[in-house]
């Protein structure tokens, strides 16, 4: 019998497939010595308690102090959450993620003074002290903090709630650690007979399978396990939900959905809209379902069965040293400083390459003002869609690296909404750039159906998630209870919905509501769907265009959060308050499918 494929020990993994996090901190030891200098000018917010409306030098001078303590709280921050990442089972980095988190509660604690008192005084003495010199460096961050004027509770209820944050994240660190370090899916059999351990990184090379008992074992094994832990989920994840209405009517807002948009500014006929003009567009979604139970020869289209490459026997295995070089090949279109610095990313270690026990699923970037944008990968080089994932993760750090050294540390961090574009703008040139290299029309058809998968991944499946977060949400704030049969009821409602009439939804699909890290996250998923939709109509843009269009979208990687993310999209050409940018996704959608029936 073949030795089964298990996953190495954090400790096993070469040091060059590992991140160098000295960016942010040479060791443990000076990561501890930092901490304790950050945990003891707690002590110093007292100095401006009750004094902010003394004058505009006063507040600069608190606006100073507390943008440097939260700057070297994201350094700490960022560098305990990445270590935990590493290897979620490891008490001592749990330790440390959970000693930073205490801290940083206690900072929000000792801050929280700041923004009531700077609401308390009268809108016309506060708009005299923004043209002051001192102010006008922070005009665009107070003005953001004025916005939420009627959201903003007494110091003694902010303090409240500020001492709540560590408790608040109790169900998400339970899913997590569930999610990650618990659960065990055993070892399958591949179509080789190869011996493989099921984990979240390799379920989706089950599902890719050209074998469809290997697929659907792989799918039933996965959900089984979910369903052994699913009272427990479900409790979970209400719990979040929960908590999201809890802080929406604390601070006075109408609906969570809405709490969760007004920081970025965005009206919530963006998310309606993104929904209506997805669900308009479904039946291209059902004809690209049938175009693939046709070409597999299926008498039903299972949900397994919507994973597997429609295009066989073309080369999807590629090295980390292969997708790196496709990488940087295809972003040429962007110029050569852009280029140049990912590249260098790539060699100073901004990327923890593999997957080993207990690491975090996934990939994700994590940029800081002080050091380098890194990024998580658990690459596997039989998996088609990694080169995409690494261009999408590159695409946030160089977002994360163009902010930081074009913005001030308070105008640095640009939003989720703004985020999403720039990451899956790298994928649109990728698979363009792919698209163009094919040597022959099945690696044409592989690649196009590719794109398919990403749009039907990225635009209907996170605009299905959206609807479900919305349902969910309104079903609380009516009064409902979510219990474990209300959330199966209501997703298995929206998979029909998506799925259509004709493809088989088992009943364990239900608990997929159950295993999405980002629904602990609120309200964060219809941003996938508005990025992409961003993104294609951007790339289209830089593609056809010429140095004014490269150096518009390179403004807006730089442009950070200096403007609401709307407006920092139009300024690169694009509205999202208009329906025609996921229109335009949607007909590219039903434009790839016409011609992948075409060439199959």
């Amino acid at each position: 019998m073949p030795r089964a494929k298990v996953l190495i020990p954090r400790s096993a993994q070469k040091i060059e497939d590992t991140w160098d996090l000295s960016s942010l901190f040479p060791s443990d030891a000076s990561w501890e010595t930092a901490f304790a200098e950050w945990e003891r000018r707690i002590e110093e917010y007292d100095r401006f308690r009750g004094k902010l409306a003394e004058g505009p030098e006063v507040i600069a001078h608190c606006l100073r102090f507390d943008l440097d303590m939260d700057r070297q709280g994201e350094r700490l921050g960022t560098y305990a959450f990445l270590k935990t990442a590493e290897d979620l089972s490891n008490s001592e980095y749990q330790r440390m993620r959970g000693r930073f988190l205490n801290v940083a509660s206690r900072v929000a604690q000792a801050a929280s003074f700041i923004r009531p008192e700077l609401l308390a005084i009268a809108p016309e003495k506060m708009e005299k002290y923004l043209q002051h010199e001192a102010l006008r460096p922070y005009a665009v961050y107070l003005r953001r903090i004025l916005r939420w004027r009627s959201h903003i509770l007494s110091p003694a209820e902010e303090r409240l709630l500020a001492m709540q944050t560590e408790m608040a994240e109790t169900p998400s660190h339970v899913f997590h650690q569930l999610n990650n370090a618990d659960l065990r899916f055993g070892i399958l059999e591949n179509e080789k007979g190869q011996r493989i351990e099921l984990t979240h990184g390799t379920f989706i090379t089950f599902l890719q399978s050209p074998r469809r008992d290997v697929r659907s074992q792989a799918f039933h094994t996965f959900y089984e396990k979910y369903l052994e832990h699913q009272n427990t989920l479900a409790a979970t994840l209400a719990g979040s939900m929960q908590k999201d209405v809890y802080y929406a009517r604390v601070r006075n807002f109408p609906s969570s959905r809405e709490a969760a948009l007004f920081a970025e500014n965005i009206p919530v006929t963006v998310y309606d809209q993104l929904i209506a003009t997805v669900r308009k567009h479904l039946p291209a979604l059902y004809r690209y379902y049938e175009l693939r139970r046709k070409k597999l020869r299926l008498k039903q289209l299972s949900v397994y069965d919507t994973y597997v490459p429609l295009v066989k026997d073309v080369k999807v295995k590629r090295s980390w040293d292969e997708a790196v070089s496709l990488v940087l090949e295809a972003l040429k279109p962007l110029g050569t400083e852009y280029v140049g610095i990912l590249r260098r990313g790539f060699e100073n270690r901004w990327c923890d390459k593999y997957e080993n026990r207990g690491k975090q699923s996934g990939a994700f970037s994590a940029g800081t003002y002080d050091g380098n944008p890194y990024i998580l990968m658990n690459y596997q080089e039989d998996v088609f869609d990694h080169v995409f994932t690494l261009a999408h993760e590159a695409g946030h750090s160089m977002h994360s690296y163009y902010s930081a050294h074009h913005q001030p540390y308070h105008l640095y961090q640009y939003t989720i909404f703004v985020a999403e574009v720039a990451s899956t703008f790298n994928e649109q040139l990728l698979g363009r750039y792919l698209l163009a290299k094919a040597e022959d029309a099945r690696e044409k058809a592989y690649i196009i159906n590719h794109e398919i998968d990403e749009i039907r991944g990225t635009i209907f499946r996170q605009t299905m998630f959206a609807e479900f977060e919305k349902i969910t949400h309104e079903t609380l704030e009516a009064g409902e209870p979510l219990t474990l049969d209300a959330f199966r009821k209501i997703y298995r409602q929206l998979l029909h919905d998506y799925f259509g009439d004709e493809v088989d939804i088992p009943e364990l699909l239900e608990l997929e509501c159950f295993r999405i890290p980002h629904f602990y996250n609120a309200f964060y998923v219809y941003k996938y769907a508005t990025g992409l939709s961003a993104a294609i109509a951007l790339a289209e843009r830089v593609l056809n265009g010429g140095d004014r269009e490269v150096k518009d979208y390179l403004g807006f990687l730089a442009g950070g959060c200096s403007k609401d993310p709307l407006d920092l999209l139009r300024d690169a050409g694009v509205d999202m308050e208009r329906p025609e940018p996921v229109e335009a996704a949607m007909q590219r959608f039903e434009s790839l499918v016409s011609e992948l029936e075409e060439l199959l």
